[in-house]
């Protein structure tokens, strides 16, 4: 199946696995409330004995950012997962991760070309959980498996090439081992197109957008679609993204717990 669809409609249905994902999580805080509370409602937290700029409630809310925190760390796999390793084996695309930043950026070599895409995890922290009736409950329950890592990630994709002027970018979203095109871009002037500054955003909103990918003609479709498959845009990298985008929220979420933690026992 080709890894390019030119689809304008994403199924509800993608947001299952992060929400059974969520879930777990929910369900982790309610054990770890109810054996928290019994021990916080028998203490007696004395005025005098807190230090100063401290509120009644810090020492409660750290009590139970460190059970979270002990609870996500002991679930983690220790090491880096199989499937980053696979793919960093490969050579083909650099990844570049800050910690802290919700945004991911993928780079490769192509010839004379220079290849950029970023997508970020504030799509999958964004998913809703659609509402199911009880009839619909033991059919999602059975496709569950089938649903991982199957939620949409907004995908920008950016081509330069050395020694000559312009920049085609593509906007695209990735789903279900497959990037939906939903337009192609091109400027005349490459630092437009591709910085990622307030001033290049605002310069971007007065430029053609190219039309939208769908109206295509088919055949045309189709070029474009081998255009992107030789050079790695394809069913691999479409899901590498979302599951590195849910391995670097776990990560992330780690880390927010132990500087909040810090940060109210300080």
């Amino acid at each position: 199946m080709s890894a390019i669809r030119a689809l304008r409609q994403l199924s509800l249905s993608s947001s299952r696995a992060l929400a059974s994902r969520t879930a777990t999580r929910s369900v982790a805080r309610s054990v770890l409330a109810a054996r928290v509370a019994p021990a916080l409602a028998s203490r007696t937290f004395s005025v005098s004995a807190r230090r100063l700029g401290e509120g009644a409630s810090d020492v409660a809310l750290a009590q139970r950012l460190g059970e979270e925190l002990k609870y996500e760390k002991e679930a983690e796999t220790p090491g880096e997962p199989d499937f980053l390793k696979a793919f960093k084996a490969q050579g083909t695309w650099a990844i570049e991760d800050t910690p802290g930043l919700d945004e991911v950026t993928l780079t490769r070599k192509f010839g004379n070309e220079d290849i950029r895409l970023i997508f970020s995890i504030a799509d999958i922290q964004n998913v809703d959980e659609p509402e199911l009736d009880e009839g619909e409950e033991a059919a999602e329950e059975g496709e569950e498996a089938e649903s991982v890592n199957s939620y949409p990630i907004r995908c920008s994709f950016s081509f330069t090439k050395a020694g000559a002027p312009g920049a085609l970018t593509i906007d695209a979203m990735c789903q279900e081992g497959t990037f939906v095109i939903d337009n192609i871009s091109y400027y005349n002037d490459a630092k437009v197109g591709t910085e990622l500054t307030a001033e290049a955003d605002w310069k971007r909103r007065g430029f053609y957008l190219g039309p939208q990918f769908d109206t295509l003609d088919l055949s045309l479709q189709d070029e474009f679609d081998k255009f992107l498959q030789e050079r790695g845009i394809n069913q691999t990298l479409a899901y590498f993204v979302p599951e590195y985008a849910e391995h670097k929220e776990q990560k992330e979420y780690v880390s927010w717990l132990k500087n909040v933690k810090d940060f109210v026992e300080a």
